[in-house]
């Protein structure tokens, strides 16, 4: 049994053991003495729908809002246990049509602007920028995003216009875990969400209703990969300078198309100046 799986499987067993989560009735036995298949019934808790609610209105609420988002996330490697990689972007949005990303590592730096007419993303190291014309809302910006040339923001739960409907979709289960007093320097609520797709535990805050850490596995992952962000430095409505969604240096950079990871860059259609 994998590490993740032994985790997943200690988290359950101590919530059964702690009566935070009720677990069903154990299935009749059939005849022969193995149990009766019967199906998964959704299980999800006023108590953990409310408190995803509560943060998802303090963040829908925000006219603009900032945070730094710190993301690890592992990967296979040949030797077996698996690499843990590290990124920190700080991001800013002002709804409902601008959002700026800036990531400076681990890993090559990266820029991302979009000001509800235009989407660029620049390499700062290789003074490169991608520009593609964009729909006129952040929720739209970010699936044309993702669609046509594969750039995801781990934290886009946070930053759509309805995070509780992103969340909701799919739930089958919710339940709350109790309090920590340890992550984001606060207290917290720990509430779990299982949908068709993930296994994830959130920490809000129990004040401020903030999300402070995401923890994640999916489901369709074989090896079982953990995924967890942290997420601090939280400006809610923050005065915003003019010029905040676009960058000098990425507007006179060389232009490069937008591409999907998948597909290769044809040589020619890099190094373009600017216009």
């Amino acid at each position: 049994m994998s590490i993740a799986k032994r985790v997943l499987v200690l988290v359950v067993g101590v919530l059964a053991t702690a009566g935070a989560y009720a677990q069903p009735p154990a299935p009749a036995a059939a005849p022969g003495g193995q149990a009766a298949a019967q199906p998964v019934k959704p299980v999800l808790e006023e108590r953990a729908i409310g408190l995803l609610k509560a943060a998802s209105d303090r963040l829908a609420a925000a006219h603009s809002l900032s945070f730094t988002a710190v993301i690890s996330y592992e990967h296979p490697s040949r030797l077996g246990p698996p690499l843990i990689y590290t990124t920190k972007s700080a991001v800013l949005l002002q709804r409902p049509d601008k959002l700026r990303v800036i990531t400076p590592g681990d890993g090559p730096a990266s820029e991302f602007y979009y000001d509800g007419k235009t989407m660029v993303a620049f390499a700062p190291a290789e003074n490169l920028a991608a520009v593609a014309d964009a729909p006129p809302t952040i929720d739209a910006a970010l699936k044309v995003a993702f669609d046509s040339h594969g750039t995801y923001f781990p934290f886009a739960d946070v930053i759509v216009a309805d995070p509780y409907g992103d969340m909701a979709d799919g739930l089958q289960r919710a339940f709350y875990m109790g309090q920590s007093h340890v992550v984001g320097g606060t207290t917290t609520d720990m509430v779990v969400i299982v949908n068709h797709w993930v296994f994830a535990q959130i920490w809000i805050g129990a004040e401020d209703k903030l999300p402070r850490r995401m923890r994640a596995v999916y489901l369709d992952d074989p090896a079982q990969l953990r995924h967890d962000m942290e997420l601090s430095n939280w400006q809610i409505d923050p005065a915003i300078p003019a010029g905040a969604f676009s960058s000098a240096k990425a507007a006179a950079a060389p232009r490069m198309p937008f591409a999907h990871p998948h597909h290769p860059l044809p040589s020619s259609a890099v190094g373009k100046s600017a216009p």
